[in-house]
């Protein structure tokens, strides 16, 4: 079993007069996936290999890829903590990924490095969600919660309010192969230290049946 990565990534939503909107980077792969701007933590942001302390590093990261990806600078000192996401034991290449939120001007321009990323669009939350949905995008499971998580906010202010302060969620999947598909169950599901999808209880798993998400929480 691999050690997971230190890593860090940056949610970057804008306000718009159609509502609040989440930036997605496409990745030069030629599988249609998108994400958001992030990336491995080294040593120019000051991370020390081994340390258990790397709050700030993940965020000087979270500036430093965003510049590279998107040419978008933002300010790690505005970053809102969002989640944290640490891939499950059974993958060969692991990641303990620090997601924050952050927010630019609408008429920031966004330039992308045409390298590792291949494009960039903007969408509202719900739109994005509905695009993965029609096959038009693909996103991986981290970024569809992400941006699930936004549905409910207009503006980037009210989602960043929403966010701060709090404790944010951890996530490490425990994955339970289903009938056409597979139950990732995370912390705080009632199923969870059983890798168990049936216990009753509370809820906190992503449903992926034919290729389509469900994220559910209660």
């Amino acid at each position: 079993m691999s050690e997971p990565l230190p890593s860090a990534t940056v949610v970057v939503v804008r306000d718009t007069t159609d509502g609040l909107q989440v930036l997605l980077l496409e990745r030069n792969t030629g599988k249609n996936v998108w994400v958001f701007p992030g990336g491995k933590l080294d040593g120019r942001d000051g991370y020390v290999e081994g340390t258990n302390d790397w709050g700030d590093a993940a965020r000087r990261a979270a500036v430093r890829e965003t510049i590279e990806e998107a040419g978008l600078v933002l300010d790690a000192a505005a970053f809102v903590p969002f989640s944290r996401w640490i891939t499950p034991e059974i993958a060969p290449k692991r990641f303990d990924t620090l997601f924050f939120l952050a927010q630019t001007d609408a008429d920031t321009p966004v330039r992308v490095d045409g390298s590792e990323i291949a494009s960039h669009r903007w969408f509202l939350p719900a739109a994005a969600l509905e695009a993965h949905h029609a096959g038009e995008i693909q996103l991986v499971p981290p970024t569809y919660v992400s941006v699930d998580w936004l549905t409910p906010y207009s503006r980037a202010e009210s989602a960043r309010a929403a966010f701060d302060g709090q404790t944010p969620l951890v996530f490490r999947p425990c994955i339970c192969p289903i009938e056409n598909g597979v139950c990732m169950l995370y912390p705080g599901d009632a199923g969870y230290e059983a890798k168990d999808p049936e216990a009753p209880g509370a809820r906190h798993r992503m449903w992926s049946l034919d290729g389509r998400f469900r994220y559910e929480r209660s």
